[in-house]
């Protein structure tokens, strides 16, 4: 038996009687067999960046939960800027540590991505929850090469990243402010804000209680 095309004629009221389902363009708008990226340069050699994929696939998994100071030094060695006091779970993804900076005592939690083909600058107090995803790296969808597209990601001092955010390449979060759960950031927020949403906006000021 044959399964039916997914543009046979479908009769059912909330299709409009029986219309055909209309295909789509059969013609790809790119050429991915013409991709090239071989402009950008990920800032060290191949080499490198193998012994540091190997390293972070095998040594952070197995390093306890709470020890923070042998990733922050293995980080080091391949050219991150680490504060101190910083707080880095077992599972966070750092792409190429060499484009990274992170201030004194800012957290890094479980399953974090930091996608760092440009600058990713974290300030100082700030907190990167679970599986959120900082991306410097997309693509140009106008081009028909869909040609590699890089910008810096900067999250200024004490902003939180909540939980499964997605960063946009470019984006500056602003000092003091709070980006909801799951929200995606494609444009720059202010600082001292409550920001969620998708696309992600600034909805009310941030007030501090003190205790």
């Amino acid at each position: 038996m044959t399964a039916p095309s997914p543009y046979a004629s479908d009769s059912s009221p909330d299709r409009g009687g029986d219309r055909p389902l209309v295909p789509p363009n059969p013609h790809p708008w790119v050429q991915l067999d013409a991709y090239d990226q071989s402009w950008y340069a990920p800032g060290r050699s191949k080499v490198i960046i193998l012994i540091w994929w190997l390293l972070q696939a095998v040594i952070f998994p197995l390093t306890p939960h709470a020890s923070h100071k042998p990733r922050r030094w293995l980080l080091r060695q391949f050219g991150a800027t680490v504060g101190k006091g910083v707080v880095i779970r077992p599972t966070a993804r750092f792409t190429y540590p060499w484009n990274v900076t992170i201030g004194d005592h800012s957290w890094i939690g479980d399953d974090v991505v930091l996608y760092s083909l440009e600058q990713i600058t974290i300030g100082q107090h700030c907190v990167i929850s679970q599986k959120s995803y900082l991306c410097t790296g997309s693509h140009d969808i106008c081009d028909p090469h869909f040609g590699l597209v890089v910008a810096p990601v900067v999250i200024e001092n004490g902003a939180w990243i909540a939980t499964d955010c997605f960063v946009a390449p470019g984006v500056t979060v602003g000092a003091n402010s709070v980006v909801g759960a799951r929200s995606s950031v494609f444009k720059s927020l202010p600082s001292g804000h409550v920001c969620y949403g998708n696309p992600c906006r600034a909805v009310a000021p941030r007030r501090m209680v003190e205790g």
